[in-house]
């Protein structure tokens, strides 16, 4: 039997079997070896305050409508933070070996049956540390949100919340030629940001930061601000610090009524634009171009390359059966964790 991290009901967190799937001749199976935990979206199911549990998405409508729920608890298999090594191979699959390295998304699960077409697009470099796999996601989010910020060579990119989509887009904006200007409150989120690249830090507790970012910027404001926390207060002083007429790409997952954002202040004021950054899709003018799948082996390619520090960013590693250890240390916000990564037994 394989085994698979579910949420029984809110802050409760369990690894339960599931069956073996069996293996078709076009598939190949995965051993899990690392699944790094989302302290967005996964802290959302893990809480009970996601929209998805309350209410029905409608498809068609792209509306969430009263009714029965779209995911009710038990919910088994989030997470979408993957790697792991082939150890099965079916018989029709002639370009993937016992051993190679796959990144993707399958869950906190041992192990998974990929199509050997989804596989074969996914094949860590050899050279290449295997965790590096669990950031393909995440990392092709905070591409998502460079991509909707529009950003152009010379400008100043304030980054708001340096969980581990914040670090990466600071360090996506430095290699796209912005300033980068990165805002927490956390002094160790602050530190990695300034070791990875980004020109100035600033401490939203203990300063003013729209101020201090139009002082860094001959009083013009930031050309962009990237808010990724998910807190409306930090959305309201992106808004607060960016640039007259100029936009803020908002990615966090915000949850609740929207305390502490006053839209009749500073955004009416001056024209501020606030654009919704959402992994379901890209900017209208780069669909021809762009899509998921290159979003995030654009992301794995940088990382491959070395243009991305991503390993840096993984503070604690936790046995897979220590799961719910793993979601209670984020959940209580330990200023420390950054990156959480469930460890399976077939690392080795």
């Amino acid at each position: 039997m394989a085994e698979v991290v579910q949420f029984s009901a809110p802050g409760v967190v369990e690894v339960v079997a599931e069956p073996e799937r069996e293996l078709r001749p076009d598939q190949v199976r995965i051993r899990t070896l690392y699944s790094g935990i989302s302290a967005g979206t996964e802290l959302t199911a893990y809480r009970g305050s996601n929209p998805y549990l309350t209410k029905r998405w409608d498809d068609d409508l792209r509306l969430f409508v009263e009714g029965a729920q779209t995911f009710e608890y038990p919910v088994s298999g989030w997470g979408y933070e993957e790697c792991g090594r082939i150890v099965e191979v079916g018989r029709d699959v002639d370009d993937l070996r016992v051993g190679d390295v796959i990144w993707g998304r399958w869950g906190h699960r041992t192990d998974t049956v990929l199509d050997a077409e989804y596989a074969r697009h996914r094949v860590l470099p050899a050279n290449c540390p295997p965790i590096i796999g669990i950031f393909s996601e995440i990392g092709a989010i905070a591409l998502n949100v460079v991509l909707d910020a529009d950003i152009h060579l010379g400008e100043t990119v304030a980054v708001f919340g340096l969980g581990v989509p914040g670090q990466i887009a600071a360090q996506m904006a430095r290699l796209n030629g912005a300033t980068v200007i990165a805002v927490d409150g956390i002094e160790a989120r602050r530190d990695t940001a300034a070791a990875l690249g980004a020109h100035h830090v600033i401490d939203p507790l203990s300063v003013d930061v729209a101020a201090t970012i139009r002082s860094l910027t001959e009083g013009r404001g930031a050309d962009v601000c990237l808010e990724i926390s998910g807190n409306y207060s930090a959305l309201h002083e992106a808004v607060r610090s960016v640039a007259y007429s100029s936009r803020v790409c908002a990615a966090g997952f915000f949850q609740g009524d929207g305390a502490g954002l006053r839209l009749g202040e500073e955004f009416h004021h001056n024209r501020v634009q606030i654009v919704g950054s959402q992994i379901s899709g890209v900017a209208p003018g780069l669909r021809h171009r762009w899509d998921a799948f290159r979003l995030t082996r654009t992301a794995m390619t940088l990382a491959a390359t070395g243009a991305l520090h991503l390993e840096e960013l993984v503070t604690h590693r936790l046995p897979v059966r220590d799961a719910a250890e793993a979601f209670r240390l984020l959940d209580e916000g330990s200023r420390e964790a950054l990156q959480v990564v469930l460890t399976f037994e077939s690392e080795s």
